[in-house]
């Protein structure tokens, strides 16, 4: 589709930007000071928008299967492991406080992203695993009036019906929570 490779009008990323950023300052995140690089990441982040109808990381290849491509989706499952351990995320759009203050430099990040038969394999052995302990018998487990949802990219719980709609934290929607309990 020609319209995928439209490039986004410079307003259109400004108003992105700016949003990433205050929804990164109420998280306790950091975007990465370079904003010419910054610009670059959220001009992939609309196009892959358009192309697949969700903001898959320009870093990685996306599927253009939602389901499939969850983990990828900005802010990505791997961004707190990788600002924990390498000061920035995979595409270096979130960085650590020490990267703000210039007390550590940024280097190469590996890729935490198992490949997809892992991945399926993976999933196949965590469904396997909820059918085996029943989800009334870990709830009774836990004596717990209402299941726990936890959210894939930030780790915030919440023991309610359903997850929220959105996450209080990271600002992802609710498709990628999980029930944790």
């Amino acid at each position: 589709m020609a319209e995928d490779f439209i490039e986004p009008a410079r307003e259109e990323v400004d108003r992105l930007i700016s949003r990433l950023d205050k929804d990164a300052k109420q998280g306790g995140y950091n975007l990465n000071p370079d904003a010419d690089f910054v610009r670059g990441l959220v001009k992939g982040l609309l196009i892959n928008e358009r192309r697949y109808g969700y903001r898959a990381c320009p870093c990685r290849l996306a599927s253009g299967d939602k389901a499939e491509d969850l983990d990828l989706i900005c802010p990505c499952d791997y961004r707190d492991a990788d600002i924990t351990e390498f000061g920035a995320c995979y595409c270096a759009l979130y960085v650590s406080k020490a990267v703000m203050k210039g007390e550590k430099e940024l280097s190469s990040i590996p890729e935490r992203r198992l490949p997809p038969e892992e991945r399926e394999k993976q999933c196949q052995e965590k469904k396997a695993s909820e059918e085996a302990l029943g989800t009334d018998i870990a709830n009774a487990a836990f004596k717990l009036s209402l299941p726990v949802w936890r959210c894939t990219v930030c780790g915030y719980l919440c023991a309610r019906e359903g997850p929220p709609e959105v996450c209080p934290i990271c600002k992802v929607g609710k498709e990628r929570f999980e029930r944790f309990i």
